[in-house]
């Protein structure tokens, strides 16, 4: 952290990561990035990264100063993510701040991508800009705010959230498979919001066979539907099926193994699901299917599945954050099913400790965040 950086910047900063969150479930698989233009203090222009293919954060924020009648000339510019030195579906952020003529450039984060890495703020500061790179908080929060930019970015994979609902008991079903509905209405809402923002949402055959579910966002003012994908070894799912009837509204992708019946698998693929072949153990298969997904552009995937694919995806290491809405209801029942099946950890020593929780209410419900790595 440079000592040049002040308390009015980190103020400034605040902002732009409020700015940033506008974007959020619209311009996956870009990152969520706010910008605000200051001079002497005081805001000239504010901007974010709306939709994917429209302006970045800068430019908008230079675009604003410019509509409000000022100058940006010799101002300070603070944005959450470095500035892009890049062609992509827009021209370089660090031409239109060269244009612009902005002195100073105040950074919450760095850009982990290959195409980025430095480049942005080294071209600025070759042109005798003024660059600071901040610590402290506003770094850790727009590190946080792009988890699934930066996850996919280093290793090519989406970033995996796994949502449950389950009783005080630790339960997310009775003996019988009841399930329906542990959470409250306003969790279920929030978790159609949570589907909204995701690339894809992901559950079992055994899910798939038993709700018939759509799993699409049913989020007021949604702009899209993430790509629903299933677990299904043996390409079972059912042509019938909500998830097939309604390719023509989401993106529907199969995971099977090659020992899949090869009839099975072509009636999918003509009816306009992407079927991806996955061998070796369920951990493994796992991890082979995110790679896929990550290959075809997928940042982050919400896993509502049941206790043998959350198992698997634990068991790979896969699972970047729980998010666990508890009921203030006990099911009991030595047979009533847990959060994870899978192998688990042998001892607690092996088990996955999260780096940080956090919780609240959720009407009736509470909700528990936590955070098992961080990118």
């Amino acid at each position: 952290m440079s000592a040049v950086v002040t308390a009015q910047d980190r103020l400034q900063l605040q902002r732009a990561l409020e700015l940033a969150e506008g974007g959020r479930g619209r311009v996956s698989p870009n990152p969520l990035v706010g910008a605000i233009l200051a001079r002497q203090g005081e805001v000239i222009g504010e901007g974010f990264h709306a939709e994917l293919g429209g302006l970045h954060a800068e430019v908008a924020a230079i675009h604003e100063c410019r509509a409000r009648g000022l100058d940006p000339a010799g101002s300070t510019l603070y944005v959450t993510l470095e500035p892009c030195a890049h062609h992509g579906r827009q021209p370089p952020c660090t031409e239109a701040i060269l244009e612009a003529r902005i002195a100073r450039v105040v950074i919450a984060s760095e850009d982990p991508s290959e195409k980025a890495s430095g480049r942005g703020p080294g071209i600025l500061r070759d042109e005798g800009l003024e660059v600071e790179v901040v610590g402290g908080p506003e770094a850790a929060a727009a590190r946080l705010l792009n988890q699934a930019f930066r996850k996919h970015a280093r290793i090519g994979r989406p970033l995996v959230i796994a949502k449950s609902a389950l009783s005080l008991d630790g339960r997310v079903a009775t003996t019988g498979g009841d399930s329906r509905w542990i959470s409250g209405e306003a969790s279920r809402r929030l978790a159609h919001r949570w589907r909204a923002e995701s690339d894809a949402v992901c559950v079992g055959i055994g899910t798939a066979l038993a709700d018939d579910p759509l799993l699409t966002a049913r989020e007021p003012g949604a702009v899209r539907q993430p790509t629903r994908v299933v677990f299904d070894s043996e390409a079972r799912l059912p042509l019938s099926s909500k998830l097939v009837e309604s390719i023509d509204a989401a993106p529907l992708a199969v995971i099977a193994r090659p020992a899949a019946p090869a009839e099975r698998i072509e009636a999918l693929k003509a009816s306009g699901a992407l079927v991806i072949v996955c061998d070796g153990d369920p951990a493994g298969r796992v991890a082979g299917a995110l790679a896929e997904l990550g290959r075809r552009g997928l940042t982050s995937l919400l896993l509502e599945g049941g206790p043998t694919l959350t198992g698997a995806f634990l068991d790979a290491s896969e699972v970047d954050e729980l998010r666990l809405f508890v009921a203030p209801i006990v099911i009991g029942g030595a047979g009533a099913s847990p959060v994870a099946g899978g192998t688990g950890a042998a001892t607690i020593t092996d088990a996955t400790r999260a780096l940080a929780m956090e919780w609240e209410r959720s009407d009736g419900d509470l909700l528990i965040r936590a955070r098992l790595r961080e990118w």
